[in-house]
């Protein structure tokens, strides 16, 4: 009986040391292959969108500031929000950066960096709507949401009906035809929206300033210390250094950084 066990023990050992190796080894293949791959959406402006140049946004700068502090490149691995984080499960990509809200269901199963960003949620309407004025009267009213986002959640929580959409601007669309009541965004998002269609219809009459839907963090899979470590280390230098406030300063006309 000895024997069985200290055999079962053996091998038990053997199994966690591997898990524990393939846990630490995500760092050391980045760098292996010098390059790290990055889950994003490039439909979510100004976080992630594309331009006359290609990819492109606050988020995706980010992600290339942080690969060039690993001394890799970052490949962009573009795809719908609600299949987004299940793209990480399968190993579609190292990482994902697009405004992952930093919740405690997430963190059950996924690692997170330290925040890189932080935004409040807007409860935006039609400019005259004067029947909303706050989250709580959302109650059997239709957001225009994304169904797996905080933001979708936050609505079904003050008992809005959901209608799914892929992204912001599929939204605001909504909104704007009257097809649905409102929306909850990101304040980001909105006020550079706002910046590039003043004329719009639509403004913002409530914000959710708690933690759980302003803080952002890059996206990893759970296990990786060394890999969390090092994309800690890399945003910290960015921030630095200045190349956060350079980031951010392009696409919000403020440093970020200081907030």
């Amino acid at each position: 009986m000895k024997r069985i066990f200290s055999v079962l023990l053996a091998g038990l050992l053997s199994c966690a040391g591997m898990t524990l190796a393939h846990a630490q080894d995500d760092l050391a293949r980045i760098k292996s292959a010098g390059e790290i791959k990055i889950g994003t959406e490039g439909t979510y402006a100004p976080f992630s969108f594309h331009d006359a140049s290609g990819l492109t946004g606050f988020d995706v700068e980010i992600g290339r500031a942080i690969a060039q502090r690993l001394g890799v490149k970052a490949e962009f691995v573009e795809g719908k929000w609600d299949g987004l984080i299940a793209g990480l499960d399968v190993k579609r990509y190292d990482a994902v950066i697009n405004q992952v809200g930093i919740t405690d269901a997430r963190k059950a199963k996924y690692d997170f960096s330290n925040p890189y960003i932080s935004s409040q949620a807007v409860l935006i309407v039609r400019d005259n709507n004067t029947a909303i004025k706050s989250f709580a009267d959302l109650k059997g009213k239709r957001s225009a949401n994304t169904l797996t986002s905080n933001f979708g959640k936050l609505a079904q929580k003050y008992g809005a009906e959901v209608v799914p959409v892929q992204g912001f601007n599929e939204s605001i669309d909504l909104l704007l035809s009257g097809r649905v009541d409102a929306t909850i965004n990101d304040n980001l998002s909105f006020l550079d929206f706002k910046k590039h269609k003043p004329d719009a219809k639509v403004k913002a009459v409530a914000n959710d300033k708690s933690a759980e839907f302003s803080e952002s963090g890059v996206l990893l899979r759970k296990g990786n210390p060394d890999l969390v470590a090092a994309i800690n280390k890399a945003l910290a230098d960015i921030k630095a250094d200045g190349t956060y406030k350079k980031i951010s300063v392009k696409y919000f006309g403020t440093d970020l950084s200081a907030q």
